[in-house]
């Protein structure tokens, strides 16, 4: 096993998931500090609690920030303490440029961060993590809509807002357990694919009228896209999931407006599955810094 000996991995904020990237971490021989976790009551033996004030910049190898990054702000998100951390680019541009910067998603924040610093990688960017991530993902949203609806998976009317990475494993998992399954797709190719997928093809034109008696409706596109228009013609029993990054692709307003079931739930990996995510996240982290030696 490719090991990680003499890197300083300094982890700043995250969710459940990140107790398990931290002893993996650990097992790849990093050493590892971790910035937010002043509350938590998980076993993190052998990480290094510190706060932002209070480290050695040049010290580290690796910066890991939650997968929601920074927000224009420069807060981090924080399950596990209060107040949240705030940072600044200032207190960035202190690691040396050799530094690999971990993040979920770049953010505006994170894309002014990189014209100083160069080495701010987004996860969530690259193929492998993102189908790893959306086998759990696919899981809680199943998990989801038995909590949130009054049907059966079986034979429920279930439309799916796009058809990358995770869409495509939605469309697996709902038609594994017997969903009437139909997706919404703009580029030719990826409506060629759903066919293929023996799930129906939704194009622009069809759309409105295609959810007009949907069960469940499931976004994975980061911007709004279910309108005010669209929610009109949902019956109100549907439940609209939205996997789509903050701050999601839903009208929620309207939505609760015409009495409509809307959730937000772009960290599920998080919350139903944070040993195996964890586990993802390391073996992802680990091979990219072997690779950038």
């Amino acid at each position: 096993m490719s090991v990680l000996t003499g890197k300083n991995v300094l982890i700043v904020g995250g969710d459940a998931r990140y107790f398990e990237l931290m002893k993996q971490l650990i097992l790849y021989d990093a050493s590892v500090y971790a910035i937010g976790f002043d509350d938590a009551t998980d076993d993190i033996d052998g990480v290094v609690l510190t706060t932002e004030q209070n480290i050695d910049h040049h010290l580290f190898d690796v910066v890991i920030l939650p997968i929601s990054g920074v927000d224009d702000k420069g807060n981090v998100d924080t399950h596990f303490r209060r107040p949240a951390i705030k940072l600044t680019h200032d207190w960035f541009g202190h690691f040396t440029k050799e530094c690999i910067i971990f993040t979920g998603i770049v953010t505006s924040f994170l894309k002014q961060l990189e014209r100083q610093h160069a080495n701010v990688m987004a996860l969530m960017d690259r193929d492998d993590i993102a189908i790893y991530n959306s086998i759990p993902t696919a899981e809680g949203a199943v998990m989801l809509a038995i909590q949130h609806t009054d049907v059966t998976i079986h034979d429920a009317n279930v439309v799916i807002l796009g058809y990358g990475r995770v869409g495509k494993t939605l469309v697996n998992t709902f038609q594994g357990l017997g969903a009437q399954v139909s997706v919404y797709a703009r580029q030719k190719r990826d409506l060629a694919r759903i066919y293929e997928a023996q799930a129906q093809p939704i194009t622009d034109e069809q759309l409105l009228s295609s959810i007009e008696g949907a069960d469940l409706l499931i976004n994975t596109i980061p911007k709004l896209i279910v309108t005010p228009e669209m929610i009109r013609v949902l019956p109100t029993s549907c439940f609209i999931l939205d996997l789509a990054s903050k701050p999601g692709g839903v009208d929620f307003r309207f939505a609760k407006k015409r009495g409509i079931e809307a959730m937000l739930a772009p960290s599920l990996p998080g919350l139903v599955a944070p040993k195996t995510a964890g586990k993802m996240l390391a073996h992802v982290i680990q091979t990219v810094v072997q690779d950038d030696k």
